[in-house]
């Protein structure tokens, strides 16, 4: 079926270059057409959830993530005064077959990238070429190709099938969806930074403190130089109400605008103050996502990632979705005896999951604990027993890993049954 196919990826990000692998597994011809000219190592920190790095691993690349990454022991949550709320081993010491990984986006689409040069070949990468607009005749897709800085048509290109893996302003999502599906704001602004610092508590720990409308997040991602130095990632959200008008995700950021708010947040345990006015450049993200659509795949075109359910960075699932779609569509394709038929079965997978995962994200996944405890006890506690019950956050915490995806017992089964 697929000797002699052609797939054309477009969007060489996290999503996109993982679905290039799988298509290559496969056997397919795939291509990948990137709008940026020269492909770099930008952004700040994610998270890979355990299910996403069985995926990565089934890719060869554990090792290269091992280099890279750190794996988180834990994921702790505190009120704005420092103070616990809650606890959970996360990845291997959770339990899981695999680790959740820490580590800058950056590195790991430059790791993705660089396994696809190995794998396929550095001709099947394709930059400065920008997707102008898609159309099928007679079972193939025509794609046409033009330089985003001055509008030129640069080339036509022939497939027998398209993803479309361009992020949250997909090209492609445009033309599916002309109309009113411009982001949603979500009524908060997030200040993203990196600063070298010293680790906190175990050294492998990720922190959420505050709540809804103040919250700070902080996790390692490298490990510690010769001078015990390691690199912090960290982000400051707070509530502003009016939208702002911006589409740009790397906008350098004014310190002033936000760091105020946090000036009293020193713990015992974490220098909040420090570590913003310690970051070499901070970025400004507006929180934005979209209506959940409901269609993703037409004939021999679909989306996937952010093109597909651009989400919150609530719960470390953004990427880690991304790549369980790659996987999704690599099996359906496998599986089923035409493209279209596979399109449509990964559609059938995929899109009802994820929806469930950006609504529950706008309620603020997991992270409603800090909320609540902020709302029964805005003063803080001396006895979180009297705020909020063990069985409440054990329950918010499972529910979500079901959403999610992630829940240990069903996902350890799942490599059991793949390692078969």
């Amino acid at each position: 079926m697929t000797k002699n196919k052609k797939a054309v990826v477009v969007g060489a990000g996290i999503g996109g270059l993982t679905m290039a692998l799988y298509l290559h597994r496969a056997g397919y011809n795939v291509q990948i057409y990137e709008s940026v000219k020269t492909i770099k190592e930008l952004g700040v920190g994610i998270n890979l959830l355990p299910h996403s790095v069985r995926i990565l691993w089934d890719l060869g690349l554990q090792e290269a993530l091992d280099q890279s990454a750190i794996r988180t022991k834990e994921l702790v949550y505190y009120n704005k005064f420092g103070q616990l709320i809650w606890q959970e081993a996360r990845g291997i010491d959770a339990g899981y077959h695999w680790p959740q990984y820490s580590l800058h986006r950056g590195r790991l689409q430059g790791i993705l990238l660089n396994e696809v040069k190995q794998v396929i070949g550095e001709d099947c990468i394709h930059t400065g070429m920008h997707l102008s607009h898609v159309e099928q005749h007679n079972k193939k897709v025509q794609a046409s190709f033009i330089d985003r800085s001055n509008e030129q048509q640069l080339e036509v290109v022939e497939c027998d099938f398209l993803i479309g893996a361009d992020g949250i302003h997909s090209a492609m999502r445009k033309q599916l969806y002309p109309q009113n599906d411009k982001p949603i704001y979500g009524g908060r602004i997030l200040w993203r930074g990196m600063t070298k610092a010293k680790p906190f508590l175990s050294g492998r720990t990720m922190i959420m403190a505050g709540n809804i409308d103040e919250k700070f997040v902080a996790y390692p991602i490298t490990a510690p130089d010769h001078s015990g130095y390691c690199d912090i990632n960290w982000i400051a959200e707070l509530s502003v109400t009016e939208a702002p008008d911006r589409n740009e995700w790397n906008r350098l950021a004014n310190i002033s605008d936000f760091a105020h708010t946090f000036q009293d947040w020193t713990f015992d345990w974490l220098d909040v103050p420090s570590l913003i006015s310690g970051a070499e450049y901070i970025y400004e993200f507006p929180l934005v996502d979209k209506e959940p659509l409901p269609k993703w795949s037409f004939n021999r075109v679909t989306l996937l990632g952010d093109a597909a359910h651009p989400m919150y960075p609530i719960g470390s699932n953004g990427a880690s979705q991304a790549i369980l779609d790659a996987e999704a569509l690599y099996v359906s394709l496998i599986e089923n005896q035409s493209i279209e038929e596979a399109l449509v079965d990964y559609e059938q997978q995929r899109i009802h999951k994820t929806a469930s995962i950006v609504r529950s994200n706008r309620q603020h996944g997991p992270e409603i604990v800090m909320q609540m405890v902020h709302e029964r006890a805005p003063q803080g506690f001396e006895r979180l027993e009297d705020v909020i019950t063990y069985a409440e956050l054990e329950e918010i915490s499972n529910r979500y890993k079901q959403i999610a995806g992630f829940h240990k017992e069903k996902l350890n089964q799942v490599g059991m049954k793949v390692s078969q």
